[in-house]
């Protein structure tokens, strides 16, 4: 797959290197020379410097043989006008970096909507971090009203050892909650079945309305 990635700072590099160690072929655009030289001598990145709100150098870039352009700059203003450049190149996937909610009616008006907002994976991460400390990582879904989150099932839980189907059965088990994975102790991971069984200490993916986040928690870690 061909990936452009515009604005490459320190987030925009790593992922770049990890797409390209994925066997994918990127390529950079910065206005900053000194990045770009990092990104081609120390990551093997074909890497152009320049102003990527300029058609021209979009054009340098190849921008209408990419499969997906990812748009990291500072200035959602940019970010827009790449994406709306990359649109008229004939680029079906545009992702772009929000960093202002206020140009969310905006970016859909225009029909790009891979939309990542840096408030929504702070928000989905770190205060649901603080607010349940069970909690090991989370991120927001759909609308910011459901999180995805990862917890450890302790060994003294009324969940370990019990099968999924049992779990989801049980009065107590919220309604909205969705149990979509299980990760076992030599770092598999399961896509659980009714008949799987919930080992103690295993970690498990969970989905679950944020008004029920509590109450999810609380299901899970609750002691015999």
């Amino acid at each position: 797959m061909r990936v452009l990635v515009v604005g490459v700072g320190r987030a925009g590099l790593s992922i770049a290197h990890h797409l390209s160690t994925s066997g994918h072929e990127v390529t950079v655009i910065d206005r900053d020379r000194t990045v770009t030289d990092r990104a081609s001598e120390k990551y093997g990145l074909i890497a152009l410097a320049g102003d990527a709100t300029d058609a021209g150098v979009l054009e340098d870039a190849e921008i209408a043989r990419a499969d997906v352009v990812v748009a990291l700059l500072q200035r959602d203003a940019d970010n827009l006008a790449v994406a709306l450049l990359a649109q008229s190149r004939g680029v079906d996937r545009v992702m772009v970096r929000m960093r202002d909610q206020a140009y969310l009616p905006v970016y859909l008006q225009a029909g790009v909507d891979h939309l990542f907002s840096e408030t929504d994976v702070l928000i989905g991460a770190l205060a649901t971090a603080i607010e349940h400390d069970a909690v090991r990582h989370a991120m927001l879904l759909g609308n910011g009203e459901s999180v995805a989150f990862e917890i450890a099932i302790p060994a003294n839980s009324v969940i370990a050892g019990r099968r999924v189907s049992d779990v989801a059965t049980d009065p107590a088990f919220p309604a909205s909650c969705v149990f979509a994975a299980l990760y076992r102790a030599d770092g598999t991971v399961e896509g659980p079945r009714g008949s799987s069984v919930v080992p103690a200490g295993a970690t498990v993916l969970l989905v679950a309305r944020r008004s029920e986040l509590r109450q999810t928690i609380d299901f899970f870690m609750r002691p015999i």
